[in-house]
């Protein structure tokens, strides 16, 4: 398989967080998730990544070629939406194009000019009266001109409404029915993810706790509910993350066979990618 990304070893320091060791692949064809809760590390990442933050330590490759030796030619095939965007305020949106455009070798005005229509942005409008919403799909519009091969979003849907949030997930699906295309997209909505991730990347505090295919990862954990007092010391190791109530409990496994087994009187449900993150990140505060 095809690494369109590869990071290995990236670390960078702050007084009071710091990215560990970070190493993922990112695979030509897939929309890669990266997840975790707030200040988990995934803006960090990605502005280490695109050399927006200076890293201390590790490698950064995009389609095989060092980022700080091949950076002018690489930012040609990259399209960057971070959240929040950073525009001027006082330009219009067509101004800013006229800003932007000249930094790529294959700004391509007629699919800027679609993607502005069908986003139904008027180009004579002033940034600083967009709604997040339209400064996300204008932003969008942007990384989507110049015929990138990889996309990276930050947070592209936080703070959106179900609707907007919809449409630009289609929009990234269109976009991935290209040939040699990828998707970088962090998020702390896990939703978003379970329409259209193919690979999934979780991150908490600086450190990356899996990289593994959705289906794959959601096949492979059960959500369990049952009586708390068939808990014991022998079965409670087969969670990776339970919670007790007066009622019963609730667990996160990777071993069902053992735990039904183990405690046949069980309900068993199929997990969302939001439970698995959360019993990886609160199972390994207990650790």
């Amino acid at each position: 398989m095809n690494h369109i990304l590869e990071v290995t070893g990236l670390n960078k320091s702050y007084p009071d967080f710091s990215l560990k060791d970070i190493h993922f692949g990112l695979p030509e064809g897939c929309i890669t998730g990266f997840i975790g809760v707030n200040g988990a590390g995934k803006t960090t990442t990605i502005k280490t990544i695109l050399g927006l933050v200076k890293k201390q330590s590790g490698s950064v490759k995009i389609f095989g070629k060092e980022w700080e030796k091949h950076e002018k030619e690489l930012k040609n095939r990259i399209g960057v939406v971070l959240d929040g965007g950073s525009f001027y305020e006082e330009l219009t949106m067509g101004e800013m194009k006229r800003v932007i455009a000249p930094a790529y070798s294959q700004w391509n005005d007629n699919t800027f000019g679609d993607y502005m229509e069908r986003f139904s942005l008027n180009p004579k409008q002033k940034i600083s009266t967009l709604s997040k919403g339209m400064r996300m799909k204008y932003a969008l519009a942007l990384a989507l001109s110049h015929e990138a091969d990889l996309l990276i979003m930050d947070e592209p849907t936080s703070g959106l409404d179900p609707l907007i949030r919809s449409q630009l997930l289609e929009i990234i699906k269109d976009y991935m029915k290209q040939e040699g295309k990828a998707v970088f997209f962090s998020t702390h909505i896990t939703s978003d993810l379970d329409k259209v991730a193919d690979m999934l990347i979780l991150i908490d505090q600086g450190t990356v706790l899996f990289q593994q295919e959705k289906d794959v990862l959601l096949e492979s954990h059960r959500v369990i509910k049952g009586d708390k007092n068939s808990l014991n010391g022998n079965n409670r190791a087969l969670f990776s993350h339970l919670e007790t109530t007066d009622y019963g409990f609730t667990g996160i496994t990777k071993c069902l066979p053992k735990v039904q087994q183990a405690i046949p009187d069980i309900v068993v449900e199929r997990p969302t990618i939001e439970e698995i993150m959360l019993a990886y990140i609160e199972g390994g505060k207990k650790k």
